[in-house]
């Protein structure tokens, strides 16, 4: 009987005995497929930005624009001022505070957390052309004298 179960032992062990439990093969070939496509997702995430990646695009490096921490509920900032530091990518900023879209201090204050990836545009806050004071033209300044 203890030959018989090492025989038996010695033919599973080589893959020549049948197996004892079929074997689902659609299976075994799924797994690694789905494997692949969880990296995929993985690699695919982008990456959070701090303020300075958010505004490079923006005229005057987003001086004007509102911006706010994807965190923040009703609070965003207004920039008036960026100091960059010389990689582009760090440095400070300052903007006046806005809280469910009104105004809520008139001076503007040190922006913190601006190197701190998370940051947003606020796309409301775009630039027009009521923003932008008014030149006098030539012609007007001279039917006044």
């Amino acid at each position: 009987m203890a030959q018989r179960a090492a025989g038996a032992l010695l033919r599973r062990s080589l893959g020549l005995a049948p197996p004892t439990v079929p074997r689902a093969l659609s299976t075994s070939a799924a797994a690694p497929a789905a494997a692949e496509g969880e990296a995929a997702a993985k690699a695919k995430r982008s990456k959070k930005k701090n303020l300075f990646d958010v505004v490079q695009f923006l005229p005057d490096w987003g001086v004007g624009y509102k911006v706010a921490k994807t965190t923040w509920r009703d609070v965003s900032y207004q920039i008036t001022k960026i100091n960059l530091y010389k990689d582009g990518r760090h440095g400070k900023a300052w903007g006046i505070r806005h809280k469910a879209g009104v105004q809520v201090a008139d001076a503007p204050i040190k922006l913190s957390g601006v190197n701190k990836r998370g940051w947003k545009y606020i796309k409301t806050s775009e630039k027009t052309v009521q923003d932008i004071p008014a030149a006098e033209t030539p012609a007007a300044a001279t039917s006044t004298a």
